[in-house]
């Protein structure tokens, strides 16, 4: 099935709500070696990041009651971290699928489809605050980081064999982290 944006399989309506798959490098290093100051390609991959961060804070900052304290900036990373995740560990999922002895990949494809879900989900909800429940976003936010854990340290065996497995292993790191941030500044 071709989509209206030429994305084979996948509907517009699954793609409205995730990352846009430009996010897919972002591991240190990808910019230096493939997005150097000669390649004009890579101009529209930075603009279409910052656009979007800057729409997740754009959707923050016209959230018409207060957001209870909570740090923004911080919010904001942990959202982008989120989807960037989910992203990431349904790519690699999909990649490991696709490797000869995929069967050594098992735990692997299953931690990345685990992580990818609760990501999804955890970027979701810290993205409605109607109603917000510390408790409830806490137990969220900790859910994510041990998936995001999980996953990294599935990924990080396979990583000197799998480049997406790398890959994978250090935006679950960066989304461990940024759930980790989050959950500190929680009052």
């Amino acid at each position: 099935m071709l989509t209206s944006s030429g994305n084979a399989g996948i509907p517009a309506t699954i793609r409205s709500w995730a990352m846009p798959s430009v996010f897919r490098h972002t591991s240190p290093g990808y910019h230096e070696l493939v997005c150097a100051p000669h390649r004009p390609s890579c101009a529209p991959h930075h603009r279409m990041k910052e656009q979007y961060m800057h729409t997740v804070e754009q959707m923050l900052d016209t959230y018409p009651k207060d957001l209870g304290g909570i740090d923004r900036a911080k919010l904001t990373e942990c959202i982008q971290a989120c989807f960037e995740c989910a992203q990431t560990c349904t790519a690699c999922a999909d990649a490991c699928l696709s490797e000869d002895k995929v069967a050594d990949l098992t735990q692997c494809i299953r931690a990345n489809l685990d992580c990818a879900d609760i990501c999804t989900t955890t970027g979701s909800a810290l993205s409605r605050h109607t109603g917000y429940d510390a408790n409830v976003t806490r137990a969220l936010l900790e859910a994510c980081a041990t998936a995001c854990t999980s996953c990294g340290d599935s990924c990080e065996q396979h990583a000197s064999m799998h480049e997406h497995c790398r890959i994978c292993a250090e935006a679950c790191r960066r989304c461990e982290r940024a759930c980790r941030e989050l959950i500190s500044s929680l009052t």
